[in-house]
């Protein structure tokens, strides 16, 4: 079980890391269209039912309850035009909402 992140996002995630957190949280929550909606966070501690990854030199954490929907998912960042974000390329949607905002397993 792991959650993993590209070169590019740990890249992107140092920068933002080295002023604001010791790690970044990973998970989901019920929302939107599809089901599920990821969250990516900085994080200051670790909690009891949290999991951590070491990834790139990162610590990617994610809760117990999380982690069923983002095992083996690798999180990469992209810049499209003006955009930029988080993409996560997750193994185990089946689907996602046209805004591709949300997901369903």
């Amino acid at each position: 079980m792991a959650v993993t992140l590209t070169e590019r996002a740990a890249t992107h995630v140092q920068r933002y890391l080295r002023d604001h957190a010791n790690g970044l949280r990973v998970g989901v929550k019920p929302t939107g269209c599809s089901g599920y909606m990821y969250v990516v966070q900085p994080v200051q501690a670790v909690g009891e039912h949290d999991r951590v990854f070491e990834s790139r030199g990162i610590q990617v954490v994610v809760d117990d309850e999380s982690l069923k929907y983002l095992d083996g998912t690798e999180v990469d960042f992209a810049r499209e035009g003006l955009n930029e974000g988080f993409k996560f390329l997750n193994p185990n949607v089946k689907a996602t909402c046209g805004c591709g905002e949300s997901f369903s397993l």
